[in-house]
């Protein structure tokens, strides 16, 4: 395949894909319903409702006019050969290739994130703080970006760093010992997440003595599960959103709870949410989804060995000799419909897991319980509740409120 084909190629690609988001987003727009559902009614009022559907607007609006920007520097770097020329600058002032590679990413890092800046502030301190969700002061958006700065660098960078080694010392075998290599790092964060990376974020604290602690301990004594690591995260700092989630594997396994979930909600409907997330332990939904993970990176690896030393990707992309940091760029987005494909069938199991979550919840606890939790969490975070069902399918990891709330009856 020529170096022209390749680029047109790949501007086709990156034009289809933001083509295909915005007509999902506008099918998602276009099939929402002024009526709140019966189910929903008594906990939506009108004003309640209209503020869900303005937020929902908002929210597209601006994810139109943040990709369109998105969109138009993407296609204009691609014509222009900007990657061309970013690598032929680097050269000249550096003679290792694997500082000219390293340096390459970073620079794109740093492009990338000062172009994004302008719509983070807008997002959290306009949107977010308009439907009264943003907690976040300027401080601590500043002290989250030099901490997913150093994270970049540290981690990021080092992951990288080891990725090009590999490539230059093993070839096309290369990607043997990086799947191996990033199957033990994916299990190492899998396990030690709450312990090591979120705590530099946020505050975790042991869920404290009191009745929903021993409302917890008589629930986990009937399922026999020990609930030893049970946390409340200071998710308050920065929204007023709830959640909770389940993380780690093992004996590093840990529930956390959003400080905002415990103030927004009882004993009882705490409990029943709490029996969803073990849910998911005990269907086995970590361990499943970590297995499919390393399966999955293992064939990205594999097609990229078969790409990465091809030198027309290079010359597609502006450069005039082989590049594998231009070739891993080029790699990136002629590769990106079938990630996009397995993004799908992960939401797909996803989706599945959630529902088999709640069915454990129901079976274990009390339906009406979760119900009532699933229901107040929608209304407090202003959820969707007609999603059209093809924005569901590629993009929805959690179903749709009113379809779970279904299932449980």
């Amino acid at each position: 395949m020529t170096p022209e084909i390749i680029l047109y190629l790949i501007i086709c690609i990156v034009t289809f894909d933001f083509v295909l988001d915005k007509f999902l987003d506008y099918l998602n727009l276009k099939v929402s319903k002024d009526e709140i559902p019966e189910v929903m009614k008594g906990y939506y009022d009108e004003e309640k409702y209209r503020k869900s559907q303005e937020y929902q607007r908002a929210n597209s609006r601006f994810s139109l006019l943040s990709s369109s920007i998105s969109f138009i520097v993407a296609i204009g770097v691609l014509c222009l050969g900007g990657f061309g020329w970013l690598d032929g600058q680097l050269r000249i002032i550096i003679d290792s290739e694997m500082l000219v590679s390293l340096s390459f990413f970073g620079v794109l890092f740093i492009a990338s994130d000062i172009m994004s800046i302008p719509f983070s502030l807008y997002g959290t301190f306009v949107i977010e703080e308009k439907f009264g969700f943003n907690k976040t002061t300027p401080k601590t958006f500043v002290m989250d970006k030099i901490k997913g700065y150093l994270l970049t660098v540290l981690v990021g960078g080092g992951v990288l760093a080891l990725l090009l080694w590999l490539v230059q010392e093993m070839g096309t075998h290369f990607w043997l010992y990086f799947w191996v290599a990033i199957a033990v790092f994916t299990l190492f964060i899998n396990m030690f997440y709450t312990s090591l990376i979120l705590p530099l974020f946020n505050k975790l604290t042991p869920l404290e003595d009191g009745e929903l602690k021993q409302a917890i301990e008589a629930y986990s004594m009937k399922i026999n599960f020990p609930l030893d690591n049970i946390f409340v995260i200071d998710g308050s700092k920065r929204s007023n959103k709830a959640n909770a989630f389940f993380s780690g594997i093992g004996k590093k396994k840990k529930i956390v709870l959003y400080d905002t979930l415990i103030n927004n909600h009882t004993t009882e409907e705490l409990v029943a949410v709490l029996a969803h997330e073990v849910g998911h332990f005990k269907k086995k939904h970590v361990i499943y989804g970590f297995v499919f993970s390393v399966l999955q990176m293992g064939i990205t690896l594999f097609v990229m060995s078969l790409m990465v030393f091809n030198e027309n990707l290079s010359v597609a992309l502006g450069t005039a000799q082989l590049g594998i940091h231009i070739n891993l760029i080029a790699f990136t987005i002629l590769y990106s419909p079938i990630s996009k494909i397995a993004g799908i069938v992960m939401n797909v199991f996803s989706r599945k897991n959630e529902f088999e979550a709640d069915a454990y919840a129901k079976e274990t606890y009390h339906k009406e319980h979760l119900q009532v939790a699933l229901k107040k969490l929608s209304v407090d975070n202003l959820s969707d509740l007609y999603p059209h069902p093809a924005y569901v399918f590629m993009n929805y990891s959690h179903p749709p409120l009113l379809k779970r709330l279904a299932a449980m009856n």
